[in-house]
């Protein structure tokens, strides 16, 4: 009677989820698995419906440009496919779809649940692959009283300070699964957003629910979440090296007094992590020449 019962308890729990195998995979499982009694985009705040999109009175929301985009729910790569494919050979032979194709650890980066967040599709339009920072200048767009901002002209989204932090820990998780190089400046600004926004409930019981899923979770959320080792994969080449139409590459690392033009600078900075070339730190390099 009582293996009976135990049987019987057994097939009573759950079945533990697989981890997505592709990025229209995972979508569906954050939504029906992760965010399924979650309202609010993780940048505005709005509340939303999966099925009836954003509520954008309900934030203050303001469109910029894109009225469709801005009527629905989208999920954001908070690190950017760009960011984490750019350095992988399939990339340079053939950009994201050769990846998708024949590139098993970027089918596993570009699903993996810890770097999914709804978004309103205008915002995660905007933001495509731009980097993170602190937009200093004045031709920040700002949609309205949702507190996310983005310079075209600097190629910058900044976030607001209550997912600082989320963004943070998430470009780490990231970093250390799938050998992702980041800047020096982007790694000491994330430092200031993580200690400014510490981990959140929320931020805990989403872990909890993608380590239930995926059968790892992000350290730097919860110490104690089970992790997987680093991503096994074969030498990279030097990221960006002649992967610009304009010649630019990343194998000399330049000072602004070697640069031909604002748009060499800008590359240096933005791909190639050189942060030197931005001494105050306000996301635009050289200044003598990017004026």
């Amino acid at each position: 009677m009582r293996l009976l019962i135990f049987v019987l308890s057994l097939l009573a729990l759950p079945a533990l989820a697989a981890p997505p195998t592709s990025f229209s995979a995972a979508k569906r499982i954050a939504e029906d698995q992760v965010y399924y009694d979650q309202d609010q985009t993780f940048y505005c705040g709005c509340e939303f419906d999966f099925d009836a999109g954003p509520d954008l009175a309900s934030c203050g929301y303001e469109i910029r440009k894109q009225p469709k985009r801005a009527a629905r729910i989208e999920w954001e790569h908070v690190m950017p496919a760009y960011d984490f494919g750019r350095q992988r050979q399939c990339w340079q032979d053939g950009g994201r779809r050769n990846c998708r194709a024949n590139d098993p650890v970027f089918r596993q980066a570009e699903a993996d649940l810890v770097n999914l967040v709804p978004s309103v599709g205008e915002v995660n339009g905007d933001r495509s692959n731009m980097r993170y920072g602190m937009i200093a200048g004045g031709d920040a767009y700002q949609y309205g009283q949702c507190q996310a901002k983005v310079s075209f002209p600097e190629r910058t989204f900044e976030p607001p300070a209550d997912v600082r932090g989320d963004v943070a820990r998430t470009y780490w998780y990231m970093r250390d699964t799938y050998s992702i190089q980041i800047s020096r400046q982007q790694q000491q600004l994330f430092q200031a957003w993580a200690n400014a926004d510490p981990v959140s409930d929320w931020e805990r019981e989403r872990n909890r629910r993608i380590a239930a899923i995926q059968g790892s979770g992000n350290p730097y959320v919860d110490e104690t979440a089970p992790t997987i080792r680093q991503v096994a994969e074969s030498p990279r080449p030097e990221p960006l090296q002649s992967a610009n139409d304009d010649g630019f590459s990343c194998t000399t690392r330049k000072t602004c007094g070697q640069m031909r033009s604002c748009a060499e600078a800008r590359f240096h900075l933005e791909q190639c992590g050189n942060g030197r070339l931005d001494g105050d730190n306000d996301g635009t390099p050289c200044e003598s020449l990017c004026r």
